[in-house]
């Protein structure tokens, strides 16, 4: 596994990097899954020290975490004990786990747009919007299931993916504002 340990604006020693490697692998040792690579930032934010870790997993998964501390290795163990808590709660919710399917990736474009929500910005001259950046992003085939396991663990607010179950079909997975997953499948 490919291990990025770094820190913003604060310097993280040989000690420190060689006790999250340890306890990372420690915990995902425990689960299926096989994970590729594993990012641990460390920052800080007032008097705290934050610790964000996510692992990506051969099966397509990314687990994320954040944990907030006066220490830093406190911070530390803080996110790993959610990255372990995530792992364990969606490793009774995988469907055939032992399968060695790896998820099918497939390219898109991403843009992002410029927001026109000034309050001193005139009538735009055209109804085209101003790209600010353009990236390459990757859309998994999932079946439904595994979507809203992903969109869960990754703690995002939708998932586009191709439905497995329809021949690749772009889906959508969402949560609502009443607190349940809707799911988009056009036809």
């Amino acid at each position: 596994m490919q291990y990025q340990i770094t820190g913003k604006q604060i310097d993280i020693g040989e000690a420190l990097q060689t006790h999250v490697k340890t306890c990372v692998d420690e915990v995902v040792e425990k689960f299926p899954g096989r994970p590729t690579d594993a990012h641990v930032v460390f920052s800080k934010s007032g008097h705290e020290h934050v610790c964000e870790t996510t692992i990506h997993l051969s099966t397509g998964m990314t687990v994320q975490a954040k944990g907030h501390d006066h220490e830093i290795y406190a911070a530390f163990e803080k996110s790993n004990e959610k990255v372990e808590k995530q792992l364990r709660r969606y490793k009774r919710r995988l469907k055939d786990h032992h399968r060695e399917r790896p998820v099918e990736l497939s390219d898109a474009s991403s843009y992002i747009l410029a927001s026109s929500d000034g309050p001193d910005e005139s009538e735009p001259e055209t109804l085209q919007p101003m790209i600010i950046a353009e990236m390459e992003t990757k859309i998994p085939s999932l079946s439904v299931g595994e979507a809203v396991m992903q969109m869960e663990l990754a703690g995002a607010p939708l998932l586009v993916f191709h439905n497995e179950k329809q021949d690749g079909g772009v889906n959508v997975v969402y949560r609502r504002d009443d607190g349940n997953i809707g799911w988009i499948d056009p036809s």
